[in-house]
């Protein structure tokens, strides 16, 4: 197999005072296979000095070193963030890690301003949390994506809004009310106003409005993983469940599914008069497509469109 579907890196684990592993920070992941003569007992000197306990939060953190298979299925807590990791340092894509059963993987952490801690402890803990100034900011299993990873040439207004594992390009920007969940994310300079769910790619260019919503496959929406092509507006409050190719628009406020009825504007009608319809599937992946709601009929509208599509302004994503 090739060494490129093998990751490693030297990284810190979480681990609390009941054996749970927390959590592990991979600083400088690298794909490959473990480098010959790399002693796993001698850890980088930087890292060493912090494996030490952290009463505080009743955890201790440990030295660990990952080798991951990226093509089989994760094995462990450090396996699983190595993984995330891989993803927010840009070492590989979307969708080409296997995370199959990565939930299994991943406990749900009481993740403080001080660090992650086990949610029992946190909650036992309380009044000496409060003493020393440590709030819980959040119960999930997925930490926030700048607590382990900076990813350079990106705006991240609201770091909440990012999971660990989000894959996100130079000039990618991310407001306020954006979210990028894991295993997703910009495959090239893009404004995200809106939600992109896990397995989605946004291409470069496009525009996801503000509460605009990109369906996923975690809740049960189907095997499909949706994808939105390079110069693309998704307008603000729409949404799709079909994947939409280069320079397409949605209309504020219109959800595509893959079993919405759309009348194609731009074919001539039947012999009867009444016009041609095609499924939302049925248009999944098309270049150059307007879709849109008819403001007397109340049908959703494609249509054809001719030229390039959005253009984002270039200061804002410098």
């Amino acid at each position: 197999m090739s060494d490129a579907r093998w990751a490693w890196g030297v990284g810190l684990a979480t681990t609390s005072e009941d054996g749970t592993v927390l959590d592990a920070w991979f600083p400088s992941p690298a794909a490959g296979r473990i480098p010959l003569g790399l002693d796993p007992a001698m850890p980088p000197d930087e890292l060493d000095r912090h494996a030490v306990p952290d009463p505080r939060r009743a955890v201790t953190l440990d030295v660990v070193t990952v080798e991951a298979n990226l093509d089989e299925p994760p094995t462990s807590t450090p396996d699983a963030y190595l993984r995330l990791h891989v993803l927010s340092h840009r070492l590989a894509e979307p969708n080409t890690v296997d995370l199959d059963g990565i939930f299994a993987h991943l406990p749900n952490v009481a993740w403080t301003n001080a660090g992650p801690m086990h949610p029992d402890d946190a909650a036992r803990l309380r009044p000496f949390l409060s003493r020393e100034g440590i709030q819980v900011q959040g119960l999930d299993k997925f930490p926030r994506l700048l607590d382990y990873v900076i990813p350079p040439g990106v705006r991240i207004a609201d770091a909440s809004r990012v999971r660990l594992g989000a894959y996100l390009s130079p000039g990618t920007t991310v407001m306020h009310e954006g979210f990028v969940n894991f295993n997703a994310g910009t495959l090239g300079a893009s404004m995200v106003e809106g939600r992109i769910s896990q397995g989605v790619v946004v291409g470069d260019g496009s525009d996801i409005g503000g509460g605009a919503s990109i369906m996923g496959t975690l809740s049960g929406g189907g095997a499909h993983r949706v994808s939105i092509g390079a110069r693309t507006l998704l307008g603000a409050n729409a949404g799709v469940g079909i994947s939409l190719g280069d320079d397409c628009i949605v209309e504020a406020g219109l959800y595509v599914t893959a079993g919405s009825k759309i009348v194609l504007a731009d074919a001539p009608p039947r012999h009867d008069g009444s016009r041609v319809t095609a499924k939302g599937g049925e248009l999944s992946g098309e270049n150059g497509i307007l879709f849109r709601r008819n403001s007397l009929t109340g049908a959703i509208e494609a249509v054809r469109r001719a030229g390039a599509g959005v253009t984002l302004n270039d200061a804002l994503h410098a």
